[in-house]
């Protein structure tokens, strides 16, 4: 274990400004800081999406929120910080979950020529797309997340917190979902 765990809170609480799915409201708020091009974040990110998927039948579909956070680690991913811009650039244009998925399903091709094709398979508009790569014009929306991160102890990616407390467990389907529903009660 590194010792990142010395924060054991969520210094910058969830917002209207995050990506979310769900309410801010929801009886468990997960927020989780990714990095698209850590095979640990995206493996998370499935189990997070399969987790949902098992909640929303015990829970409301209101009781589950999910945040996404930006926490690329460019020192040992050249490409996550790219692909978090693209992931942004596409928000603008309404398709952040949908750039979300991708990224994190071909983390192997994030290449620039690889996030066009995405963009280009999502029915971005390309030129806007291109040319808010090309003038890094979502790189302080990411900096903010990352700087949130840092705030609350976040090292390094993936990192989780359920109603704004890190998650320390394993990353285990039986033991996430068990702390889940313990913080929604």
């Amino acid at each position: 274990m590194n010792d990142d765990r010395s924060h054991s809170s969520l210094l910058v609480p969830p917002s209207t400004q995050d990506w979310m799915r769900g309410v801010l409201s929801a009886k468990v708020v997960l927020v989780m800081y990714g990095d698209y091009q850590c095979s640990k974040s995206a493996d998370v990110y499935k189990l997070i999406k399969v987790l949902k998927g098992e909640l929303s039948a015990s829970f409301g579909e209101d009781d589950l929120c999910f945040i996404f956070r930006h926490f690329p680690q460019a020192q040992i991913h050249p490409q996550a910080q790219r692909a978090a811009e693209a992931a942004v650039a596409a928000a603008v244009q309404g398709q952040f979950w949908l750039m979300n998925d991708t990224l994190f399903a071909h983390q192997q091709k994030l290449e620039n020529g690889y996030l066009v094709e995405y963009a280009n398979d999502l029915e971005l508009d390309i030129p806007q797309f291109l040319k808010d790569l090309s003038k890094q014009v979502h790189i302080d929306r990411i900096n903010k997340d990352i700087e949130s991160g840092c705030k609350s102890g976040v090292t390094a990616a993936p990192a989780l917190f359920i109603n704004n407390i890190r998650y320390t467990g394993r990353w285990k389907m039986t033991e996430l979902m068990t702390a889940m529903i313990a913080a929604s009660h």
